[in-house]
């Protein structure tokens, strides 16, 4: 019993961790779309990513049966390149502050998802209070800069769609885990997927060449900062954390993500913190809470995918 309260601190712990790193990659991303298309960062730190974690363990991944490399190949198609692919094109299509408010919803669409394809216990009533509280608080963070709330349907379709893609990756991640394999070996499979599918779009796409003898150290660190922490680290703990803490569980912490973003935009690119913002903060952090005592009701064993 006090070994399986341990790795659910951990699970906790290392999901905090990684929604504190996502969020400042807000500031990060800004800065190098001086010399990069968004594409282009994608592309360059899940390479980043994937090259460090082969030096932090060069092992082959042995692969048991062949269902499982599916399960590797979607989460690399879900998790790196649509996710990311349709919240960068809906940033063109709306207002970042719809994209903010719609994307940071993802936990909502785990639990539907989870409750269509898994048999897992549901969660109870305090995750849809926590979630509520979140989402005043995220509404309020992401529309502090508008006078009125703008509807892109397009844009903010987009939104939804890269909320459910992210839920599902949630729940491929799970069914990863069930494997039993090395995290680290896992997430370098998926990085691998995502990787590869992202090529036909580069080409396609006709993504200019980067000039690295032209880069500054600024984008060079932030390059690693995306790269090594943001993507190989990052994703690694948060594999972690859904094996600890089941999807549903794992991704109410998603809703820390604004807040974290607003708190170090502030500190870091001299972004205002307004009282409407601390208060969305303060609201945030509370539906997280709140949301954690529907712990108790997601199994630990969550079943498979159907």
């Amino acid at each position: 019993m006090k070994n399986m309260g341990n790795r659910k601190l951990y699970g906790h712990l290392a999901a905090l961790f990684t929604v504190g790193i996502w969020g400042m990659t807000f500031i990060s991303t800004k800065i190098l779309l001086n010399d990069f298309t968004p594409f282009q960062i994608l592309f360059i730190r899940f390479l980043l990513g994937y090259l460090l974690l082969w030096l932090v363990s060069p092992k082959w991944l042995k692969i048991t049966e062949k269902k499982e490399e599916v399960y590797f190949a979607l989460a690399g198609l879900l998790g790196i390149v649509l996710y990311y692919f349709l919240e960068n094109l809906a940033l063109t299509l709306t207002h970042a502050s719809n994209v903010g408010i719609i994307v940071s919803v993802a936990p909502f669409f785990t639990v539907l998802l989870a409750k269509l394809f898994t048999s897992g216990k549901q969660v109870n009533r305090w995750f849809y209070i926590g979630f509520l509280v979140s989402l005043s608080g995220i509404i309020l963070i992401s529309l502090n800069s508008l006078t009125a709330l703008e509807i892109h349907p397009l844009g903010d379709l987009l939104s939804v769609l890269a909320a459910v893609v992210w839920a599902a990756y949630s729940l491929v991640t799970k069914k990863i885990s069930s494997f039993g394999h090395n995290i680290l070996l896992a997430t370098r499979r998926t990085f691998f997927y995502g990787l590869l599918f992202m090529l036909p779009v580069l080409f396609v796409t006709g993504t200019p060449t980067i000039r690295f003898e032209e880069l500054t150290m600024t984008s060079i660190l932030n390059l690693l900062f995306l790269g090594a922490v943001a993507s190989a680290i990052c994703f690694v703990t948060w594999n972690y954390s859904v094996s600890k803490l089941g999807a549903v569980q794992a991704s109410v912490y998603i809703y820390a993500v604004p807040a974290i973003t607003v708190v170090t935009s502030a500190l870091f690119l001299g972004e205002a913190f307004t009282p409407i913002i601390a208060l969305g903060t303060l609201l945030t952090t509370i539906g997280l809470f709140v949301s954690e005592r529907s712990s108790t009701a997601e199994s630990d064993n969550e079943e498979s995918l159907s």
